[in-house]
């Protein structure tokens, strides 16, 4: 019951950042369902309410076909990735400190990149041959970790879309990362019919958080918000990296 209680607030606060922010609904729920649970199987429990608000971001913008179009490389490097991040996720998955460990680094890479505002400048051409790599390197993180965040996110502001534009591409490279994800778990048994059950309850809270989210996205600094999540999730991943190591 306690575990259905925090599970349910951690859905909740995860689709509100999510509603404030266009993204971090699979990082905060990840990172902070780590503490009690392994990340493999906190990443079970996020497959459905990830996609489903994924999805919802990525049809409430315009015409998806161009952005398809320039970002489908992109994508194909990230089912690609998953796959080949399985194996990796088969030997992290034998070991839950060595999961939490490697979820610690790539939250604290995460938020450093943020609070610092580190920004990718590509050079003219890049595009074509950054796109597969940077999907393939996002595919692999995420089927080890469960975050799908890096690099993708800064390489999508790299991009200088505009505001609607680039959330709708988050919107995009989330929706196919976590379709790659749910495939990966399933083919290394780990959607079970009780997270698969839990799942499908926890895209509520995440529904209300999102719109609450929503809500508050005219009433608050968006970058202040993003600030104070970004070193929370520093934070976090700092204990999980530190809590990984000492034992």
């Amino acid at each position: 019951m306690e575990n259905i209680i925090y599970i349910t607030v951690v859905f909740l606060l995860a689709g509100m950042v999510k509603g404030v922010t266009g993204m971090g609904l699979p990082t905060v729920a990840v990172a902070m369902l780590s503490i009690v649970m392994p990340p493999l199987e906190a990443a079970a429990l996020l497959v459905v309410p990830s996609l489903l608000t994924n999805v919802w971001q990525l049809m409430s913008g315009a015409s998806l076909y161009p952005l398809w179009q320039r970002l489908w490389p992109m994508m194909a490097g990230i089912c690609v990735g998953t796959g080949a991040g399985t194996l990796l996720a088969g030997a992290l998955a034998a070991d839950a400190k060595l999961a939490s460990g490697a979820l610690g680094v790539a939250l604290v890479a995460y938020a450093a990149m943020g609070l610092l505002s580190v920004r990718w400048k590509l050079r003219n051409g890049s595009e074509g041959a950054l796109s597969p790599a940077v999907g393939a390197i996002t595919g692999a993180i995420s089927a080890a970790t469960g975050v799908f965040v890096i690099p993708a996110v800064p390489y999508l502001q790299a991009l200088e879309l505009e505001k609607d534009e680039l959330v709708q591409a988050m919107g995009l490279a989330f929706t196919v990362s976590t379709l790659a994800l749910a495939a990966s778990l399933a083919a290394r048994g780990a959607w079970q019919p009780a997270a698969a059950g839990m799942s499908f309850v926890a895209q509520l809270p995440a529904l209300a958080g999102m719109l609450l989210g929503q809500r508050l996205r005219g009433r608050m600094p968006p970058l202040i918000f993003r600030r104070c999540l970004l070193f929370a999730l520093l934070l976090l991943g700092m204990h999980l990296g530190l809590d990984a190591a000492w034992h």
